[in-house]
């Protein structure tokens, strides 16, 4: 049986109770999934949200000293800044080896505690130019969905919580149970791409749902040789129309996103299975090994031998 990993969602005032109900919805305790979820304010009762609906915790900021991995939602930062109890938890927490994560705007809280300085951070695109100007210690990056510092992550707004809360569980047990949470949550496994595509821009004429079962249809044959025409052929749009499209609505060019999504399938086959690494190759149609490691590491960072290992060292 898997050891219990403990989350505590840090609900402060003025939460964004979407943020708040995203970790809770993810981490919730079930039978196969090994965490353990606790919500907690600077003390345990009625915390108020930024949207007029209210929150009550059962626990105080005791609960951040037991904490494997803490959670900061979205709130209101104020000019008030933090209450400096919360600081001083939330450091102490840190220097013990606690996982600090935030969503949206509690990048501001894990700012103010000193905890960014000197690393990448984000949050939604809309408040990283003010996270950049109060806390100029901070590298604020406002194009991406979420940053994995190692002991300090940090997510944009609403949706890239749900992205940045896979990912844990992908970091701790694997892909594949990623996946069966993703599934449950009807959400996309990984997604790629950055907020740029969030910001306001002039809105494309609609094409509906057919790029998504485009990508549907290609994800279930990653194994077959792939080219931009056959994906715009699924899709019923010109070559050109579809990459220009493709692009836009992704972050990636199709061939891009086919890569990384062959990439993720790889990874899930060298936890889950014991195939030698050019038959996971094969099966996920890069052909050979030599490739396969390649974009794994042009991808990943890492060699897929060195991704099992380090898998295996983890699972263990």
């Amino acid at each position: 049986m898997m050891q219990q990993h403990r989350v505590v969602v840090l609900v402060l005032e003025g939460a964004v109770s979407i943020d708040v109900g995203i970790p809770a919805q993810v981490f919730h305790p079930r039978p196969w999934l090994p965490y353990e979820l606790r919500l907690c304010g600077v003390a345990a009762g009625r915390v108020g949200s930024r949207d007029g609906l209210a929150f009550h915790v059962e626990h105080g900021l005791e609960a951040l000293a037991e904490a494997d991995t803490i959670i900061v939602p979205g709130y209101r930062p104020r000019g008030g800044g933090v209450d400096a109890r919360v600081l001083a938890a939330l450091q102490a927490a840190h220097r013990r080896g606690a996982r600090m994560v935030s969503i949206c705007t509690g990048a501001f809280a894990l700012a103010e505690a000193g905890l960014l300085d000197g690393l990448r951070a984000t949050t939604h695109w809309a408040s990283a130019e003010e996270l950049a100007r109060r806390y100029p210690a901070v590298r604020v990056d406002g194009t991406v969905l979420f940053i994995d510092e190692g002991q300090v992550l940090t997510s944009a707004g609403v949706a890239a919580g749900i992205d940045v809360c896979l990912h844990l569980i992908r970091r701790d047990h694997g892909v594949r149970l990623s996946n069966d949470v993703a599934r449950r949550l009807v959400a996309a496994p990984y997604r790629s791409g950055g907020q740029l595509q969030f910001v306001p821009r002039s809105v494309p004429e609609s094409l509906g749902e057919v790029f998504a079962a485009t990508r549907q249809w290609a994800l279930a044959r990653l194994e077959e040789p792939r080219t931009v025409a056959d994906l715009a052929r699924h899709a019923r749009v010109s070559s050109r129309t579809f990459a220009r499209r493709f692009v836009e609505d992704a972050g990636y060019t199709p061939l891009q996103w086919v890569l990384r999504a062959r990439v993720d399938l790889a990874r899930e086959l060298l936890e889950g299975t014991d195939l030698g690494i050019d038959q996971v190759s094969a099966r996920v149609g890069l052909g050979t090994g030599a490739n396969l490691r390649l974009h794994f590491r042009r991808i990943l960072g890492t060699s897929p031998s060195d991704y099992c290992k380090t898998f295996a060292d983890s699972a263990a």
